[in-house]
């Protein structure tokens, strides 16, 4: 990235180092900015240190369910933003003939699996730990509609990825060395 491109490093530390009820809060915000407008992974939740006075496992339901929330309120944000995209002629166009081609590369790979599995295709692809998903949720948000079930598409493949990062690292004991 440019120099000039400004680094979010002081929110992933704000998140690494959330603690008690307001580290949800962060959590929230962070999850929320990361759908629609935050380079990184969202993975990083499961490392605040809330001490909430409840077992580890209760600690990490609560935390994925509010990252969950979090993402799917930045999503339904993406995807009113893909709307309006969407209308715009001058946006497609420009994607289009990008360096990168974001066009044909999300009709390619995302939109396949919306086509092919609808939703639940969408929640498929965030479930992948360590990828930006950003791209699947612009991808979705320009070819779909439905705003409450792209929220819960989105829910469910937040929750979805925390579950398959924790699985990764060992969920079974809960002796996570990093939480």
């Amino acid at each position: 990235m440019p120099e000039w491109w400004p680094t979010f490093d002081w929110l992933t530390r704000l998140v690494e180092t959330a603690t008690g009820w307001a580290g949800l809060g962060i959590i929230f915000v962070y999850s929320f900015l990361i759908a629609f407008a935050l380079p990184g992974v969202s993975e990083i939740v499961l490392l605040a240190p809330l001490d909430l006075g409840m077992p580890q496992w209760m600690k990490l339901t609560v935390i994925m369910i509010v990252s969950g929330l979090g993402k799917a309120a930045g999503s339904v944000f993406a995807f009113h933003i893909g709307q309006e995209a969407k209308e715009s002629g001058v946006i497609i166009g420009w994607l289009r003939r990008s360096r990168f081609d974001i066009i044909e590369w999300s009709e390619s790979a995302s939109v396949e699996l919306a086509r092919r599995y609808g939703y639940a295709g969408l929640a498929i692809a965030l479930c992948v730990p360590f990828f930006p998903d950003t791209l699947s949720i612009y991808a979705f948000a320009v070819l779909e509609r439905d705003y409450v079930r792209f929220a819960v598409a989105t829910f469910v493949g937040s929750v979805g990825r925390l579950l398959v990062t924790l699985g990764l690292f060992g969920v079974g004991s809960l002796t996570l060395t990093f939480i």
